[in-house]
């Protein structure tokens, strides 16, 4: 089955719905599991609302363009374009920013993805539908394990509080770089009085985002002498 006819069965309409709520439960099932926000009844209804525009429209079609003696004209297109419209806001309000970091940017195509899927659907394309709802469900799962595995730009702040004995600024950053550490900013407080000093530095480093490991020159750092205190806070993912 495949295209719009002009005249819809229910045995159509009902074929439509079922390949639709599967592909919905199916993602759904995906990112509930993840803990996402967009979950089961997400993207079920998000999927059922593009499906059913779709249906609605092609129920349509015997009734579309412009009537003799009338001025208007059907355009039955603009159904559907209104609801992957809408879908923007609703994915856009997913989207969080946290200082730095965006949160929700997958959740937010998640839901666009269910909406293409459900208008597939919904309009008697099945195995267009069918054809990308695996494909979604390859990069949903398969390339999950692959991005948690790949190296990329980890931020985090390490503050070292040191005694006068305690080794030099000049030092410490060629430690820092010699550990893979490439040093965004940092920044000194010093105590005149006790001759100590505090440093802060902004680090980027190299590794993948399952890697949650104290990095090893913290600990290096910890037991040098002079070193009262250090603190290493990785950036929230």
């Amino acid at each position: 089955m495949s295209g719009l006819p002009l005249h819809l069965s229910w045995s159509d309409i009902a074929i439509r719905l079922l390949c639709t709520v599967l592909a919905g439960a199916l993602i759904g099932i995906n990112r509930g599991e993840h803990g996402r926000p967009a979950g089961l009844r997400t993207t079920l209804l998000v999927s059922l609302a593009a499906s059913l525009s779709m249906i609605q429209m092609n129920l349509l079609l015997p009734v579309a363009g412009k009537p003799p003696g009338s001025f208007a004209v059907l355009d039955l297109m603009r159904l559907p374009l209104g609801i992957l419209s809408g879908m923007g806001f609703i994915g856009a309000g997913a989207i969080v920013r946290r200082d730095n970091f965006v949160v929700g940017v997958t959740t937010a195509a998640t839901l666009w993805f269910v909406t293409v899927l459900g208008l597939c659907f919904g309009g008697g394309q099945i195995i267009l539908g069918l054809v990308g709802l695996a494909s979604g469900l390859i990069v949903l799962t398969g390339l999950k394990h692959f991005e948690d595995r790949m190296k990329h730009d980890q931020q985090g702040t390490l503050s070292i509080v040191l005694d006068p004995s305690g080794p030099g600024e000049d030092e410490i950053r060629t430690g820092l770089l010699t550990a893979g550490f490439k040093i965004v900013s940092c920044g000194a407080i010093y105590n005149s009085a006790a001759g100590g000093r505090q440093l802060n530095c902004q680090l980027l480093l190299r590794a993948a985002a399952q890697e949650t490991n104290v990095p090893d020159i913290v600990r290096v750092l910890a037991h040098r002498p002079g070193v009262n205190s250090i603190a290493w806070a990785p950036q929230a993912k």
